[in-house]
């Protein structure tokens, strides 16, 4: 293994962590996050194909849904190659353009997920506050641009953080602490003052994650101030009920990333392996777990699933 503590004129790689600690125990966590990888693929998977082929499903929330989806496969697909590395090879270094990439695609899909969720809010409020509008206030071509709106904003606030990294020197130990490469993660090892990178840091959580969980909860005071005003008992569970998977969704998301924002600032007391634990459910759980909520909490997808598992009976 090459030198941990290599100077800046031949730092050209860093070292990602597997199971802190005990790397001779990689191997037991390479077929579990296999699983995970192939059901978020599967999952993922059967939710778009199912979306494209029923023509009923070609409604505002199912495209939406479909984002959500697409961009799910992108955050696993960003972390499956050093994951595999580590994990089903034991190659625990990561060159250092290939690190700087993972970086941008990780942060970039993350902050697309969080815009496509406030979307999903904005796509309910509608439904629920002027149905009979719903698709002609939603149409393709304004889905389109939301889709394009949040894209857009992910890159513009992602696309500074290589640059950031890479003017930074780094001359100590290049043992990163996750089995993938992080902003913050990176930022750590340098040996120069880091004060830009984690003032823009800030400035970005604030600006993106902070300000989506505000519209999110606005939009949801909203729904739930029209659903209010609805006379009958059932339409308003009825109402409300149409919310349950997105707001598992919502969920899923930011809580695993409340906690690792919460252990990397006040948890530095505790194992490596919880940290370690804690980032990978950040960025493995929603991938695995959005299909499937979906596929439980929603009827029409539900249906359509079953339906195509169904062996089909030959005429008579």
């Amino acid at each position: 293994m090459k030198n941990l503590t290599a100077s800046h004129s031949n730092h050209h790689s860093f070292i990602l962590t597997g199971i802190p600690g005990m790397p001779d125990k990689n191997p037991w966590m390479a077929f579990p996050l296999g699983f995970l990888y192939t059901l978020t693929l599967l999952g993922n998977g059967t939710i778009l194909t199912v979306i494209k082929v029923d023509q009923s499903l070609h409604q505002p929330m199912y495209y939406f849904l479909s984002i959500l989806a697409l961009t799910d496969v992108g955050l696993s697909m960003s972390t499956l190659p050093s994951m595999l590395s580590i994990f089903w090879f034991n190659i625990s270094e990561i060159a250092f353009d290939a690190c700087i990439t993972q970086m941008f695609f990780i942060h970039g899909f993350g902050v697309v997920e969080s815009g496509v969720l406030v979307s999903m809010a904005f796509d309910r409020f509608v439904a629920i506050q002027d149905p009979l509008h719903y698709a002609s206030v939603l149409t393709h071509g304004v889905i389109a641009k939301i889709g394009i709106a949040v894209v857009i904003r992910s890159f513009c606030v992602v696309f500074p953080v290589p640059f950031l990294i890479k003017r930074l020197p780094f001359c100590h130990s290049n043992v990163l602490s996750h089995s993938y490469c992080l902003h913050q993660d990176a930022m750590r090892l340098a040996c120069a003052s880091t004060r830009v990178n984690s003032l823009y840091g800030l400035i970005v959580v604030i600006c993106t994650l902070g300000l989506d969980v505000l519209m999110i909860l606005f939009f949801y005071v909203l729904i739930l101030k029209t659903v209010l005003g609805i006379a009958s008992r059932a339409e308003r569970l009825k109402a409300l009920n149409t919310c349950l998977s997105h707001i598992c969704a919502v969920l899923l998301f930011y809580i695993p990333l409340i906690g690792v924002t919460m252990i990397h600032r006040f948890g530095k007391h505790l194992s490596p392996v919880i940290h370690m634990l804690m980032a990978n459910v950040y960025l493995l759980l929603p991938p695995v777990l959005n299909p499937i909520v979906y596929s439980v909490k929603t009827k029409q997808i539900r249906r359509r699933i079953i339906r195509m598992f169904q062996p089909r009976k030959d005429n008579a």
